[in-house]
Formats: C-alpha cells, sequence, structure tokens
C-alpha cells in the first residue's frame, strides 16, 4: 500500500474523534470511542508495515520524541524507539542521570524545554504526580510510558492482542491475578470503557486503587461490564476468556520481596488454576516474568499464551498513539 494511501486511512479512521495535541496519561483521557480509534490504528499500522517497512515514513516526517526514563525497560524503550523511526522521525532517549527530574532542575522547567525542542514527550517515571506536571507544563503531547499508578501504553497493546485472539472485546472476562498494580489499574479502565468484564484475584491489602476502581465501575455503568474485586483467584479466572497476571513485586518494591512472596503464594498462574478459565483462553503477561512466581514456565511457553503477540503489539498500539496526538 503506497504512503499517501497510508495517510489517507489514517485520516479516515481518525474522523471526528481528532487526538491531535492531546496527552495520554491516564486511561481516563479516553472515550471508549477514542479506545476503539486507537485499537483501529495499532491494527492497520500493524497489517500495513507487514511488507514494507518505511510504509508508514510520511506519517511523522521530522518530528522527534523526547523519552524520558526514570526507570529501564526493554520493550518500552525499544518499541518506543523503533516506533518513532518506522513513522519517520526521530527518538531521543534521555536516562536517569541525563536529567534527573526534579533535583537538576524542576519537571517544570523539564517539560517547558522540551516542548521547544521536541514534539512529543514520553515519560516512564516512578510517581503519577511527575507524568501530570510534565502534561500541565508541556506545550506538546505528553504520553504516559508507566508511572505507578497507571500503564496506559500497556492496556491499549492487550487489549489489541485481545481483539486480534477473540475477535471482539464486549462480553468477554478479563480476570487479573496478583498484585492491583498500575497494569492492573489500567486494564481495568479499559476493560470498564469497552464493555469487558473484569475480575482481579489478589489478597488483602494489594487490591487496585480505590479512586480507580470509583472510576471503572462507573464507566462500565454505561457499558455494561461487570468489575470485581475478589481474594480468590480460582473465582477469579472462573470461565475467563483471558488470563492476566504480572511480576508480584515491581521495581522501587525491592525491599517488600519477601513480604510480597509470602502474601502472594497460591496466586501463581499454572495449569491448576488455568483449568478454571474457559479452554480457549489466553494467557497475557506484560514482561519481563519471574519464572517459577506469578507464573509458572508451562503457561508463560505453553499454547495458550499470547505474550510474544502482546509484546510486539506494543509497537503498534503505541505506532498509533503517536500518530493520532502528534
Amino acid at each position: 500500500m503506497a504512503n499517501t494511501e497510508i495517510r489517507i486511512k489514517v485520516e479516515d479512521i481518525r474522523g471526528t474523534q481528532s487526538l491531535r495535541g492531546r496527552n495520554l496519561t491516564s486511561i481516563q483521557d479516553l472515550t471508549p470511542d477514542e479506545i476503539r480509534v486507537l485499537l483501529d490504528t495499532a491494527s492497520f499500522l500493524k497489517e500495513t508495515i507487514k511488507d514494507n517497512k518505511t510504509a508508514h515514513h510520511s506519517l511523522l516526517p521530522g518530528k522527534t520524541l523526547a523519552m524520558i526514563f526514570e526507570k529501564p525497560s526493554l520493550r518500552t524503550r525499544v518499541t518506543f524507539e523503533t516506533g518513532m523511526t518506522q513513522l519517520g522521525g526521530h527518538a531521543i532517549y534521555l536516562a536517569p542521570a541525563d536529567i534527573q527530574l526534579g533535583k537538576r532542575e524542576t519537571v517544570a522547567d523539564v517539560a517547558k524545554n522540551l516542548s521547544r525542542w521536541c514534539d512529543v514527550i514520553m515519560a516512564r517515571v516512578f510517581s503519577h504526580k511527575t507524568i501530570t506536571e510534565l502534561a500541565e507544563n508541556a506545550t506538546v503531547p505528553v504520553i504516559n510510558g508507566l508511572s505507578d499508578l497507571e500503564h496506559p501504553c500497556q492496556a491499549l497493546a492487550d487489549f489489541q492482542t485481545i481483539k486480534e485472539r477473540k475477535g471482539e472485546l464486549k462480553g468477554l472476562k478479563l480476570a487479573f491475578i496478583g498484585d492491583g498494580n498500575n497494569v492492573a489499574n489500567s486494564l481495568m479502565l479499559l476493560a470498564a470503557k469497552v464493555g469487558t468484564h473484569f475480575s482481579i484475584g489478589c489478597p488483602e491489602g494489594y487490591e487496585p486503587d480505590e479512586e480507580v476502581v470509583g472510576w471503572a465501575k462507573a464507566s462500565a455503568e454505561e457499558s455494561g461490564s461487570i468489575i470485581e474485586v475478589l481474594g480468590d483467584p480460582v473465582e477469579a479466572v472462573r470461565n475467563a476468556d483471558v488470563v492476566y497476571t504480572d511480576v508480584w513485586t515491581s521495581m522501587g518494591q525491592e525491599a517488600q520481596v519477601e513480604l510480597r512472596k509470602m502474601a502472594f503464594e497460591g496466586y501463581q498462574v499454572n495449569q491448576s488454576l488455568m483449568s478454571h478459565a474457559k479452554p480457549d483462553a489466553i494467557v497475557l503477561h506484560c514482561l519481563p516474568a519471574h519464572r517459577g512466581e506469578e507464573i509458572t514456565s508451562e503457561v508463560l511457553d505453553g499454547p495458550q499464551s499470547a505474550v510474544l503477540d502482546e509484546a510486539e503489539n506494543r509497537l503498534h498500539a503505541q505506532k498509533a498513539v503517536l500518530s493520532l496526538l502528534v
């Protein structure tokens, strides 16, 4: 497909729900229609680049993405940087020592300076407050590459994967087993907006953020989805179409490793737990995985696993975000 045809198609997909110039700090920033636009665009971009690696160069020619990293990452850095290259633009990696957000320079000053040089900012940070402060002070779009509250780009890639595998989103059941962390928060919010039932199985004290649960339940009233926070992992995965897990201890929580291992005993995604989901259920994990802890290698590498499709879709979902926001 020619570059001009791709540009026309993306404009058609964008329609009247223009996201240009907007921030993506949270799934809450998006309406259900905008989520569908992003997922459709991601699928389109994935399909049209298979046979032509330069097919999308005309979408963001000469544009520059500033990538701020307080936390290291394989998937976030490689997919955003590769995505900008494929879109005809350029990405600049800014390591923790390059900026020292809030120490060497204020978050506001960093946002204002980067806005003069770059066309879009992506930040992978510890505190969600840093994301919101960047967005408040930047004059270019700010994308949340991960914060302690949410991981919206991951959730978009996950739902792109679910849609590819299941053909639909509304009425499916997504079960998350483990810590009610940033990934769980974004998945729950997105599920509620598109009509996917969401159930999390987690130990007491590790539930998702209460305010996020409230947001999700409010969206669920409109979409018809069911949001459940449960203590029993078996009940959470019962009849699930998708079973999702993540590490029990995230970056910045290293001092809690042993405490969390004890708390999450019995919450491992293994063949025994998977037997309570639907026979054709798929397994997702945002990676990296701690094999033998939150998930067994048998499941992670097994026939129900879609984790490599999910990892690939980080590239396509983020290209959709970039091409529609910038």
